[in-house]
Order: C-alpha cells, then structure tokens, then sequence
C-alpha cells in the first residue's frame, strides 16, 4: 500500500505543478481531470492489492444508480481508519473521486499534503470565537475562503466528503458526549451546512453512507492482518432541501434550527438503521 502510495504521488505531484504554470483555462481543467483520473487509478490498485492479499468481504448496497459525471455530497458514521478504504472500496468505478475538507496544517503531511493540495482538496482554517471577537473581519472568512477552493470544482464531477461526528466513535466518546444515539457519537451540523455553504446549489445529492463492521470495529493494523473478515456498506441518494445552500448557519436561528432538525433525524434513521444491518448479520450467522 504504502509503495502504491509512493508510486502514484509522482504523477499527481509533477500534474499539479505544471497546473500552476498554466494559464490557459481549458488546460488546466483538463490537467485537473489527469490529476482525478491518478487519483482513481491509486484507488484502483488498493482495491486489487486489498481483494487479493485480504480476506475481507464487502457487501455494498445502494450504488447502482450512481454517476461519475455528478457532484456529490458525501457524509459517513466513522468508527476506525479502516473506513476510508472501505469508502474507496464502495465508490471506486461508481462516483466521482472524493475529497476532504482538511485541516490547514495537514498540508505539511509528508508526501500526502502536496498530493492533496494538487488535487485541490480545500483547506480550511476555522477560526475560535475568541479570535473573531478580536477581529470581527475573520468572521465568514473560513467559509469565503473554501468557497474560492470549492470554485474549481465547477463543472467538474466531483464528491465531497464529511465525516459529520467529527472523530471516530468510541463508547467512552459517546458517554463524555451523552449521546442520544446507540451506535453513533452526536453529528456536527454546523459542519453540514459549512460544506453546503461552501460547495453550493451545484451539488446533485447527499449519499448517505453507513458503515457497519458485523464483529466489531477493528485497527488499521488488524485490517492489514487479514483481521477483518466483513463489512457492511448501505448507501442512500438524498435530495438536499433547495434553502440549504443559501442561509446563514451562524447568523439565522431558524435556518440553524432546520439544519440541526434534519441532521438529527438523518443521524437518527442511520442509528436505527445500523441496529437493523447487525441484526440481519447475525440472524445470518
């Protein structure tokens, strides 16, 4: 994995530069897709290299009506690192190459951060309240600022992804949290509407994913050992409410509330729905 990694930064590092000497508009979107298209053969070569030394099984659902050509919004339950290839195992060949909000300071990630940089996932700054308050110009710059990332995106297909928790779910997070959820840590939905925000009305759908491990979440090194023997993946095509691009999370109580209502009642359904898939697991066991 690791030399597959390696091998496929060269191309996408040296397409990214000769973007940036590039003024031609036409070209550099051209380049943008040879960049993806790197992406996608990265991807490819993990799922090979995955179904031939590994023992895991997949069971996907909810993929067939998928198109590569659209824009995706893409939110997931997260319990361990495993699921980023689990997503890459669901998506690859169906939708579009999927991106990240990142942290700025991941951009010094070695090799990683200048392959997303060059296939221009958006970095973004969150600024405190604190730092607002003493100057009231950083306020909605975090938002403008990935907005200007996500412009490139125009046109182009493209999934952009969020894990809404925040961070991988454990039981003692979900206790700290009180959560009101079985399975689940509590959803950020000022997360939600930042990326709507951000990516604007262009975005066809939310595919909303859930990952199930039926014997349990295990380690990236567990998975590497041949540890992880299943795993469920349901995924359902959403249409995202119209006035969700165009309010003000931070500013409009209203809209706030209608975004936190509808992020809770996805949560919700997925928490009910992840009881289900384990349950079907074991009956068939």
């Amino acid at each position: 994995f690791v030399l597959n990694t390696l091998f496929w930064s060269v191309p996408i590092i040296l397409l990214s530069l000769l973007k940036r000497l590039v003024l031609v508009k036409p070209l550099v979107r051209w380049l943008s897709r040879c960049n993806d298209a790197c992406a996608q053969s990265w991807v490819g070569c993990n799922k090979l290299l995955a179904q031939t030394l590994l023992p895991t099984r997949y069971d996907i659902r909810g993929v067939e009506a998928l198109d590569k050509r659209a824009q995706y919004f893409i939110c997931s339950n997260h319990q361990t690192w495993n699921d980023i290839h689990v997503l890459q195992q669901t998506f690859y060949g169906k939708a579009p190459f999927f991106k990240f909000f990142l942290k700025q300071q991941l951009i010094w990630v070695p090799v990683l951060g200048l392959c997303w940089w060059g296939l221009d996932f958006p970095f973004m700054r969150r600024y405190t309240p604190a730092e607002i308050a003493k100057n009231p110009a950083l306020r909605g710059k975090d938002i403008e600022t990935t907005r200007k990332t996500c412009e490139k995106y125009q046109g182009l297909p493209v999934a952009i992804f969020n894990f809404l928790e925040g961070t991988r779910f454990t039981k003692a997070k979900q206790a700290q949290q009180s959560s009101p959820y079985k399975h689940l840590l509590k959803p950020k939905a000022g997360g939600f509407a930042f990326t709507l925000s951000a990516m604007g009305a262009g975005l066809g759908a939310l595919l909303d994913v859930t990952i199930v491990y039926p014997e349990g979440a295990k380690t990236f090194g567990q998975f590497l050992t041949g540890q992880v023997k299943n795993v469920i993946v349901d995924v359902r095509q959403l249409q995202i409410p119209a006035d969700f691009f165009t309010g003000d999370y931070e500013a409009d109580a209203a809209y706030r509330k209608r975004v936190q209502d509808y992020v809770a009642n996805l949560w919700a359904e997925k928490d009910a729905r992840i009881e289900r898939l384990l349950s079907e697991a074991r009956s068939a066991s």
